[in-house]
């Protein structure tokens, strides 16, 4: 039976992400002409800020887009 809920255990701790675990330190804007270009742009300005990882929550535009980005520690 332990050895059992050792196993459940472990396997729930493997499934939680990193993001769980991350503390979420602001959000960022930013605009570019392609997606590589407004990827490129979250990612110098996560790393200005000293953020470990950053998830884009958001993206539109067809010709000029814009974008929204969560910066995690």
């Amino acid at each position: 039976m332990k050895t059992i809920k050792t196993l459940v255990v472990a396997a729930a701790l493997a499934t939680v992400s990193f993001g769980s675990f991350a503390a979420e330190i602001g959000t960022v804007t930013a605009t570019g002409n392609t997606l590589d270009g407004l990827e490129s742009t979250f990612a110098a300005k996560a790393a200005a800020a000293g953020a470990t990882s950053y998830k884009i929550i958001e993206a539109s535009g067809q010709n000029h887009l814009h974008g929204t980005a969560i910066l995690y520690k």
